[in-house]
């Protein structure tokens, strides 16, 4: 049996929701270490610290410049009419261009507008799958940068600390959320060590989330598969007449072929039944159980055989 085409995804400029609102808090994060960078521009370390993260950025955003740009309706109105051109810019490791992230921000200006934030809260809590990932991708971000910038800040001048630099807190903090736990580097202050608990707690669930959508998405049902699987079980009965239905050449025939199919293959089956039965029975035809309507059982014979004259003549009037 010929499988049923997919419809095809229609193309927008906004994507997922949960998705716009993730780039818009990254865009957000962005534009906020841009100021923190010139504000703490005499600390080498938290320097580093955002530099790396401002890496991270460019890197994501690259990729969401990629994916727009192919899922776009349009890539030449999206580049030019729909700040593509800024996104492409911002996500280059420039510092002069990354100002231009506030562009993304017009974006989830834009889905707000038109979903509303009652919508908007629905369609987070209806989508839960999508939702946990981004949420936790966030988390993962926030923790990985907040979370390194304070156990510098809290580790660096203790004594006989041994997370003294922004290369051995973002180490730290990396594998903390992963919670790997090498044991190379460890806070030695009361603080310290609530904050790196934190990040503990935080990265278990972090990674408990993210290994029950992963198990989800590869060990889960398929919803399009077992629909296609439903609507072939139900075909399976009708057989030929489901390629008369196909193959027939316009659409009226096509809805007067699938309709007279449909009902013949209830009355074919009563009709069966009777056939059966009949044939079954010693007299060759009077054998119907006790109880059974038989004027019923002789009404849907003749119905089917009526059925099957209307397919011969539909079959002969278009042709096959």
């Amino acid at each position: 049996m010929a499988k049923r085409a997919k419809p095809k995804k229609v193309r927008s400029e906004l994507k997922n929701t949960a998705y716009e609102i993730f780039i818009g808090v990254l865009s957000i994060l962005s534009i906020l270490n841009l100021v923190l960078v010139y504000v703490f521009r005499t600390d080498p370390s938290l320097q580093t610290v955002l530099s790396v993260m401002n890496g991270l950025f460019s890197v994501i955003f690259l990729l969401d410049f990629v994916y727009r740009i192919f899922t776009a309706p349009s890539a030449t109105k999206y580049f030019f009419r729909d700040f593509g051109w800024a996104d492409l810019l911002a996500s280059l490791p420039f510092a002069e261009f990354k100002i231009l992230r506030i562009f993304r921000l017009v974006r989830v200006y834009r889905l707000l507008r038109k979903l509303g934030v009652r919508t908007l809260i629905r369609t987070l809590v209806q989508d839960r799958a999508n939702s946990a990932l981004m949420t936790l991708l966030l988390m993962g971000i926030l923790v990985l940068q907040f979370g390194s910038i304070s156990m510098l800040a809290i580790e660096e001048h203790a004594e006989g600390a041994n997370i003294t630099t922004a290369s051995d807190a973002i180490w730290y903090t990396i594998v903390t959320i992963a919670t790997v736990g090498y044991g190379d580097t460890y806070p030695v202050t009361n603080l310290g060590r609530i904050l790196g608990a934190m990040i503990i707690i935080v990265g278990i669930g972090i990674f408990g989330t993210f290994t029950g959508y992963l198990a989800n998405v590869f060990l889960g049902p398929s919803t399009s598969g077992s629909a296609a699987g439903e609507v072939d079980a139900a075909a399976a009965p009708t057989g030929g007449a489901d390629a008369v239905a196909t193959g027939a050449g316009d659409d009226a025939t096509n809805s007067a072929l699938a309709d007279a199919a449909s009902r013949g293959v209830a009355a074919g089956a009563a009709a069966g039944a009777v056939g059966k039965g009949a044939d079954a029975a010693p007299d060759g035809g009077a054998g119907v159980p006790a109880g059974v309507d038989a004027a019923r059982l002789q009404a849907l014979l003749a119905q089917s055989e009526a059925t099957n004259a209307e397919i011969r003549k539909l079959l002969a009037r278009s042709g096959t």
